[in-house]
């Protein structure tokens, strides 16, 4: 690996089809090492049949050098040797640093295109089906309480199962774990009748213990998850006996069923103590169509459960590896989720005819919102609508309130977000420079954002996936900024809220939520950065595709008939 780099750094300086004149110290000043060692990387050089050599010698004589191969292979062959070791991102990070053009990177994504997608082969046999699959975010946990990242989510979904699950057409919510259940008139006390013999991935057999276990451990947390406002609403929860539980809310709640479709809600085994629970992120054991046979900081390895409770996976394997591949967007508008690879999210267009792509309904928002609790410049509505106004395409508006907020000497502007959105706040800090504003990117991880760093500033950078839990997505988020918005704004979001909560009909709480945002954008509360449709690229020979509720495939469907 590092003789490949090597050979990169000394082509990057002297490349060239012609014979190069050169000396020793200038080739140890190259490599960053000494005379000995530069001879010792330029006769490996020469042994792989790399370059031609000719020495000279005395101090100060220049030898000759000449290149037999081009930095492509070299890059390709790299690449080869650091995914066998796992050590992707590396390889790619030194490969772009060395780079003098372009052709490098599509010989290497043309190279990992072939690498990446559908692969058979036969054991014993057999024909095992293995998708490899290129992701962008690092995995960290797949364990339903502590995934904060989309990616692990979509891991931990095909890892777990939870009480009920979406139908194909995502609006339908349909038995999974449990094959029906019923409720009160009040809405208050959900009975959830259990399958019989279904089993985690270590042979022990699931039961309502489990269940209880599982909401008891969400409802018990200190951490700020996704969803708590659902599930804290939970008052309390009985195993009746081994394939019935009983859940009793606090008062009804209508997003309570969608609540229990998602990841965060998925069944896990009861009994993880501290120790077991350290490890249980990186080597969860679910009940789901696939278990982890393997996972680091770069890779994870699925393999189909042979005993899962519906319709076995037709793939045997899929294997995710991080790429932190590409570079970074220019602008927001270009957006995060780009991926030249294979069914994952947003395929470049410079993919070729070979591939399809398919939209699914989700899509990403960005917007901004103030905090209004902090004392400082956006807690007076003028300046606020002149601070927003700097952010859209209605310069006119902001020209009109420029002259009354420039009399006011506004202090510097503190952005909060997170890693991921940093490019978002960025872009918002500019704009807002360009308009006299000084502005500080505070940003933090997504534990920290949650907590007082978001309340310490005067913007916050959100973002909103809208998939089929957008009406989830949209509740937790409104009550998380309710804690950062005037006192009368947030009675009135609070109030809409609560009606959401006891409204049975979808479309009359879209109607609901659509009242908040238009009641926020209003009172200059929030604006709406841009928004981008998730899209998937697929080899026209896969079958079986469909989308789960975040808009990613479904890996449970996928199959490839023989080529």
């Amino acid at each position: 690996m590092k003789l490949h780099i090597q050979f990169l750094r000394l082509h990057s300086h002297y490349g060239s089809s012609e014979v190069i004149s050169i000396t020793l110290d200038e080739l140890a000043v190259t490599f960053t090492c000494t005379h000995r060692n530069a001879l010792t990387l330029i006769n490996k050089m020469v042994q792989h049949g790399w370059i031609l050599w000719f020495p000279q010698r005395g101090r100060g004589r220049r030898s000759k050098l000449q290149f037999l191969i081009q930095p492509e292979e070299i890059a390709v062959e790299s690449m080869m040797q650091a995914i066998n070791r796992q050590d992707i991102k590396e390889a790619i990070d030194q490969i772009r640093v060395h780079s003098r053009s372009s052709s490098m990177e599509d010989k290497l994504q043309g190279w990992m295109l072939s690498y990446f997608g559908h692969h058979t082969e036969m054991k014993s046999d057999k024909r095992i089906d293995t998708l490899r699959i290129p992701i962008r975010q690092q995995l960290h946990t797949v364990d339903p309480l502590y995934m904060n990242l989309l990616a692990e989510s979509f891991v931990s979904s095909h890892v777990f199962d939870g009480l009920v699950r979406r139908g194909t057409n995502g609006s339908e919510i349909v038995p999974n774990i449990a094959h029906a259940w019923d409720v009160n008139d009040d809405r208050t006390v959900w009975t959830f009748f259990l399958r019989k013999e279904v089993l985690f991935h270590n042979g022990n057999m699931m039961t309502a213990e489990d269940v209880v276990y599982t909401f008891q451990r969400l409802m018990g947390t200190p951490r700020r998850t996704l969803y708590s406002s659902i599930f804290k609403q939970i008052q309390s929860i009985q195993a009746i006996n081994p394939t019935t539980v009983c859940m009793t809310l606090k008062e009804p709640n209508e997003l309570f069923l969608s609540f229990l479709c998602t990841s965060r809600a998925a069944i896990v085994p009861r009994g993880l103590d501290q120790l077991v629970e350290a490890s249980f992120g990186t080597k969860p054991i679910g009940t789901g169509p696939f278990k982890v046979t393997e996972m680091n900081n770069t890779v994870c390895v699925l393999e189909a459960f042979t005993h899962y409770f519906q319709e076995r996976a037709h793939l045997d394997r899929v294997e995710i590896l991080q790429i932190p591949w590409g570079n970074e967007p220019e602008s927001p508008e270009q957006g995060e989720h780009t991926s030249p690879f294979h069914v994952l999210l947003s395929p470049s267009s410079a993919e070729g005819q070979s591939w399809s792509q398919i939209h699914s309904e989700a899509s990403v928002r960005k917007f901004v919102t103030c905090n209004t609790q902090k004392t400082g410049p956006l807690s007076d509505p003028v300046v606020r609508a002149h601070v927003l106004s700097c952010l859209s395409d209605n310069e006119s508006e902001g020209a009109n309130l420029n002259r009354e907020v420039e009399a006011m000497n506004v202090s510097p502007l503190q952005i909060a977000t997170i890693p991921q959105y940093r490019k978002d706040a960025k872009y918002i800090a500019a704009r807002l420079q360009s308009f006299g504003y000084e502005c500080k990117i505070v940003s933090s991880s997504p534990e920290e954002f949650k907590g007082s760093v978001r309340l310490e500033s005067d913007l916050i950078v959100f973002s909103l996936f809208r998939d089929q839990d957008e009406q989830l997505r949209l509740f937790d988020l409104y009550q998380t900024m309710s804690t950062h918005v005037e006192p009368h704004t947030r009675i009135d979001i609070m109030k809409l809220l609560h009606n959401v909560t006891r409204e049975s009909e979808p479309l009359a709480r879209t109607r609901l939520f659509d009242a908040i945002e238009a009641h926020l954008i209003q009172a200059h509360q929030l604006h709406i950065l841009y928004e981008k449709p998730v899209q998937t690229a697929y080899l026209p020979s896969v079958r079986g595709v469909t989308f789960n509720s975040q808009g990613w495939v479904d890996l449970r469907h996928i199959w490839f008939p023989p080529r």
